[in-house]
């Protein structure tokens, strides 16, 4: 297998490390993937994350796996518990599917290395064809409102929204960014204000509550976020606190879009209905972990609830941001897009 470098994943000379983004901002250390049980741990604790990145690392760990010598039946087993680590997003399962195809083929072993790394150099494809098709949406000096994080972080290439906000800002450095924190564990105030920075676009961090006063105030011109899965009538799933947005934007008459692969839309998920919402720990509700230690605000027996996502409904999306082209809500309820060159229900 080829070296691979991202932001947030390395495979070198035959061995993947990954960036714990739970330590960021503060902290930049990488750690070792060798096997299953770590990769599902660190998805299981965000120190990886992001619906592409999660499906690429997980692929790219098969693949090491395979060179490493395992035998079909122990790569089976690693592709379907890989499957179940992460049960919003769509991305891995897709990528899991895939390579259990090519684990049925007669070459097994380089069906699947090969398939891996389709899938890396295949999303840095798709965030560049993303980010062309929505930075031609943004106009000169728009004040861009996004939630969680969608860069490099979470994906092989440039990211989903955050790669569009790249690329406008690569054409008119006159726009700014309005980051969510994204409570409850700040994947705006940790990863998104840290992607920005570096990349040197004008940014503001505000709580999660802020963004309707600022909207009232006329000071936000579009939001656009990502997803972990887009359903067939385009409901989607994304980072809780996404709904919220998407109807205080309806409400002002400020356009919300989605960014996403077409990786993420799930063609046998009718509605955002039947996609499942995953529930996490009441101590990411009770306080907070990090790089500086564990800060708890809340009593310790607090009830508490956590889902880590939530579903936007079609009616409130004024688009979706494919790599394959940008679709209006016309569009979607005809059913209709463009995969490929080819026509299919969405």
């Amino acid at each position: 297998m080829k070296d691979r470098d991202c932001l947030a994943l390395r495979v070198r000379s035959g061995r993947l490390t990954l960036l714990d983004q739970s330590r960021l901002p503060h902290v930049q250390a990488w750690f070792a993937v060798d096997d299953v049980d770590t990769l599902v741990e660190a998805i299981h604790a965000l120190r990886t994350r992001g619906a592409p990145m999660i499906a690429i690392a997980a692929a790219l760990l098969v693949a090491v796996r395979v060179e490493a010598g395992d035998d079909r039946e122990t790569v089976g087993r690693a592709i379907a518990r890989l499957r179940e680590a992460r049960p919003t997003a769509v991305n891995l399962m897709h990528a899991m599917d895939a390579l259990a195809r090519a684990l049925e083929q007669e070459d097994w072993r380089t069906a699947v290395v090969h398939n891996a790394e389709a899938l890396f150099d295949n999303d840095r494809a798709l965030c560049d064809a993303m980010a062309e098709h929505g930075a031609a949406l943004i106009g000169a000096g728009e004040r861009i409102l996004t939630h969680c994080n969608t860069g490099g972080l979470a994906t092989a290439g440039i990211g989903t929204a955050l790669g569009v906000i790249r690329r406008a800002h690569e054409r008119d450095n006159s726009i700014s960014v309005w980051v969510d924190e994204t409570r409850p564990l700040l994947q705006g105030g940790r990863l998104t204000a840290w992607e920005l920075g570096e990349l040197g676009i004008d940014y503001r961090l505000i709580t999660d509550s802020m963004a309707a006063s600022f909207m009232a105030a006329g000071e936000v011109d579009r939001v656009l976020v990502g997803a972990d899965r887009i359903a067939a009538n385009g409901d989607f799933a994304n980072k809780i606190g996404t709904y919220g947005l998407a109807v205080l934007a309806h409400h002002h008459g400020i356009p919300f879009g989605v960014v996403a692969p077409h990786t993420t839309v799930d063609a046998g998920c009718a509605t955002g209905a039947a996609i499942p919402i995953e529930q996490r720990l009441a101590a990411e509700v009770r306080g907070v972990t990090g790089a500086a230690g564990e800060l708890s605000w809340a009593p310790a027996n607090a009830t508490v609830a956590n889902p880590a996502f939530d579903v936007t409904p079609a009616e409130l999306i004024d688009h979706w941001i494919l790599d394959t082209g940008v679709f209006d809500r016309m569009e979607v309820e005809a059913g209709v897009f463009q995969f490929g060159g080819a026509a299919v229900g969405f």
